[in-house]
């Protein structure tokens, strides 16, 4: 197939959608799919042989990490070169405007992936009076897609409650050879403890922003004096939360990767997340396949990924001391603790890249084959109108 991928989240930034992203198209490149990328500058030209066309781009000023491309007329040139069969938008932006429009001026099925709980997420930045607004613009959007893939089934039942249809799980996925039990060291335990290894310690893993409610662990630390917490990861709150942990047994990394980041998930005693807003959760996945048992909210995509007391620990998100209650419960499940991890590891094995990535090429397929679309002509002036309430959010969001 000739696939054309968009997508503003990108290398050089670290998250769970790059991730996705990157290993797709590796699988899809084994595959001998012909793969052209579309993404902000400044991340590589060529990713596992497929080009990377890097657009002109601006940090988004919330998430200085996430960059902002703005479609350009140059694209349809490479697009008709391209000739793609079909089009293929990672948590569309201001770039998934061009998508959407080059879909229908080409004639090319169009499938949109939601990575984000974008609304929610807007709580979290004192923006909460554009969720509507951001409803809105989503449902404009993914009506114009023959196919709106979801990471987790309470993705899929919110699109659907918000009259989004055209829905598919794909599937999750995570690499069982790089993460696993055996990855551990003393020398990583030992820098994530700060020299205390012989102490419980705790793993986050994640970008460090608003929506991940990370200050929340501060609570556990206090409750469990004798526990040592580290942090891996990078974001914008990342000196708030410095001030947040001072004088605390709090351990800040930054981004580690590949082999050093299968290093920390097996050194640890325990992966916390206390986020409310995950889609995914690809770290849990990351950490079950590790030995690392989890102990994570019962909310967004969670539930789809660890089963309480089974592969992993989950609190209830309207409790206020849950999550405390449950790092205390997972410390002290004792031999329990060692089937958890066991049962975590077993049912992770069963998701691996390729296997995502064949679910995705048959959707690719079914899409392809069911073409042409349900609706006829071009609404240009359609699109026309959503770019104009897209560029309008913005403005409303970057000005004070």
């Amino acid at each position: 197939m000739r696939i054309i991928l968009m997508t503003e989240p990108f290398l050089p930034k670290i998250d769970g959608i790059v991730t996705m992203l990157t290993k797709t198209v590796e699988c899809l490149r084994r595959s001998g799919d012909e793969v052209l990328i579309f993404a902000p500058s400044g991340g590589p030209k060529d990713l596992f042989g497929a080009e990377v066309v890097g657009l002109p781009s601006v940090p988004f000023p919330l998430y200085p990490e996430l960059r902002l491309a703005l479609p350009r007329a140059s694209m349809r040139m490479k697009l008709k070169a391209f000739n793609p069969e079909i089009i293929h938008l990672f948590e569309p932006a201001l770039l998934g405007v061009g998508g959407l429009y080059y879909s229908q001026v080409l004639k090319v099925p169009l499938v949109i992936s939601s990575h984000t709980n974008l609304p929610a997420y807007l709580r979290y930045y004192k923006l909460g009076i554009l969720e509507k607004l951001t409803w809105s613009l989503m449902r404009e959007r993914h009506r114009r897609s023959n196919l709106n893939l979801c990471t987790s089934t309470v993705t899929m039942n919110d699109l659907n409650s918000h009259g989004i249809k055209d829905l598919a799980l794909w599937e999750r996925a995570v690499d069982s050879n790089l993460f696993g039990p055996s990855a551990g060291s003393v020398e990583m335990r030992k820098l994530l403890s700060n020299s205390e290894p012989e102490k419980p310690l705790l793993l986050y893993v994640g970008r460090l922003s608003a929506e991940k409610e990370i200050a929340r662990l501060r609570d556990v630390i206090r409750a469990l004096p004798e526990a040592r917490l580290a942090i891996v990861g990078d974001g914008p709150v990342r000196h708030e939360l410095e001030r947040h942990f001072k004088g605390t047994h709090t351990v800040f990394t930054g981004y580690l990767r590949g082999e050093a980041l299968a290093n920390a998930y097996a050194s640890a005693d325990l992966f916390v997340l206390p986020s409310k807003t995950e889609t995914l959760g690809l770290v849990l996945l990351e950490a079950m396949a590790s030995g690392c048992p989890v102990v994570a909210c019962r909310a967004g995509g969670v539930p789809d990924a660890v089963q309480d007391g089974f592969t992993g620990f989950l609190f209830e998100p309207t409790d206020p001391d849950g999550l405390v209650n449950t790092v205390k419960r997972a410390l002290s499940s004792g031999t329990d603790l060692d089937t958890i991890r066991i049962q975590a590891r077993k049912d992770v094995e069963q998701h691996s890249w390729e296997g995502a990535t064949d679910q995705l090429r048959r959707l690719y397929a079914e899409t392809i084959q069911n073409w042409p679309p349900k609706k006829s002509g071009e609404p240009e002036g359609a699109v026309k109108r959503l770019t104009s309430r897209v560029a309008l959010a913005v403005l409303r969001t970057l000005l004070p």
